[in-house]
C-alpha cells in the first residue's frame, strides 16, 4: 500500500509542473525593468522585443521575459532588480536612467543592457579610471541633438523671445540638458523660464507657474517626469495656444507640434541587437554602451491646425 501511494504521489508532483515550466529549464531568461508606465517608452520595450523575436529569441519557447515595472516608486523599482538578481537571470534590461544606474549599482556580475539612458558618463557610473562598469553595454544617448531640437523653435518661430520648460531635479540627464539649453538661449537672444518639478503629481501646479510668464512656447526635456505627465503639460499649453517642441519623437505622437531627437521604438531594437549577441555568445566580448544611431524630425500636422508653421520636406509627419 505504501508503495502505490509512494507513486501516487510522485506521479501528482508530475502532473503539477506545468509544460512552460519545462521549456524554460533550459532557455535565456531576461529580467525587463521599466520605471514606470508610459506610452512613449514603452516604445523601446517593444522594439527590444521586436529585435529578440527576430533574431530568434521568441518569447515563452526560446526565451523567458520577466517584466516588472516599477510605477514610479523608487523602493519598488529596488525590490524589482533585487528579484532579478535573486534569479540570476541571464540579464537584466533597464528602460530609462534611474533603473539602469540602480542596476548597474546592485550587481556588478549580471549584465546590464541599458537602454533611453545617457551615457554612463552623464549618468555617474564611470570608475575612477574613466571606465563603465564592465558588466553594462546596450545603447545611450548624449546632448549632442539637443542645440539641434531646440533650434526648431527660431526656424519657424523667428520673433520668439521666451521659451519654458519644466525639469525633473534628481535626473542627470535633465539638469546637464538644462545648462546646455542656457547657453544656447544666451547666443540667440532667448530668454529661458526654467522651473523645477519632482513629481508628475505637481506638473500642473507648475506649469501654470510657467504659463503666468507669458512663454511664447514650451521646450519638452527627455525627462521621466515629462513623459509621465505628458497630457497635463499639451492641455496647459493648448489651453494657452503655447506650442510645445520636444526632443523625443514619440512626444510629437502625444501632443508636441515638433521635435527632433530619438526614436524609442529604434533606441530599444538597437540595444535588443546587443541583447542578441550577447544571448548568441554567452559573453561580454565586444559589447560596451554604444551610441544611439538614428534620429528623426518629425511634425504632428494635427497639433499644427493650431500654429500653422511650415515644416520642410526633411519632417515625418506622425500617424
Amino acid at each position: 500500500m505504501k508503495k502505490y501511494f509512494g507513486l501516487l504521489i510522485i506521479l501528482l508532483f508530475a502532473a503539477c509542473e506545468s509544460p512552460d515550466t519545462n521549456s524554460q529549464k533550459n532557455i535565456p531568461v531576461i529580467g525587463f525593468v521599466d520605471m514606470f508606465k508610459d506610452e512613449t517608452i514603452d516604445l523601446a520595450r517593444q522594439g527590444f522585443y521586436a529585435a529578440l523575436k527576430a533574431n530568434g529569441f521568441k518569447p515563452d519557447s526560446s526565451i523567458q521575459i520577466i517584466y516588472r515595472n516599477a510605477q514610479n516608486d523608487q523602493p519598488t523599482l529596488l525590490q524589482a532588480i533585487d528579484y532579478c538578481i535573486s534569479q540570476n537571470v541571464t540579464m537584466i534590461a533597464t528602460n530609462t536612467t534611474i533603473p539602469t544606474i540602480s542596476a548597474a549599482q546592485k550587481t556588478k556580475t549580471l549584465p546590464v543592457c541599458m537602454m533611453v539612458a545617457p551615457s554612463p558618463k552623464l549618468a555617474g557610473l564611470l570608475d575612477e579610471n574613466g571606465n563603465p562598469p564592465a558588466n553594462l553595454f546596450g545603447v545611450y544617448d548624449t546632448l549632442a541633438y539637443i542645440d539641434t531640437a531646440f533650434s526648431l523653435i527660431k526656424s519657424v518661430m523667428p520673433g520668439v523671445k521666451k521659451v519654458g520648460l519644466i525639469f525633473d531635479q534628481s535626473e542627470p540627464q535633465s539638469n546637464d540638458a538644462l545648462k546646455e539649453l542656457q547657453v544656447n538661449c544666451t547666443k540667440n537672444n532667448i530668454q529661458l523660464v526654467s522651473l523645477p518639478v519632482n513629481n508628475s503629481s505637481e506638473t500642473q501646479t507648475v506649469m501654470q507657474a510657467l504659463i503666468l510668464n507669458k512663454i511664447d512656447a514650451f521646450f519638452a526635456l527627455p525627462d521621466n517626469t515629462i513623459f509621465a505627465s505628458f497630457e497635463t503639460i499639451v492641455k496647459s499649453c493648448n489651453d494657452m495656444e503655447i506650442p510645445i517642441f520636444t526632443s523625443e519623437a514619440g512626444l510629437v505622437k502625444r501632443g508636441a507640434v515638433a521635435g527632433f531627437g530619438a526614436d524609442l521604438y529604434q533606441w530599444g531594437y538597437q540595444a535588443g541587437l546587443q541583447a542578441v549577441q550577447y544571448l548568441k555568445q554567452g559573453n561580454m566580448d565586444g559589447l560596451k554602451p554604444e551610441y544611439l544611431t538614428k534620429r528623426i524630425k518629425m511634425y504632428n500636422p494635427q497639433v499644427n491646425r493650431m500654429f500653422h508653421f511650415r515644416f520642410d520636406s526633411s519632417f515625418k509627419t506622425v500617424k
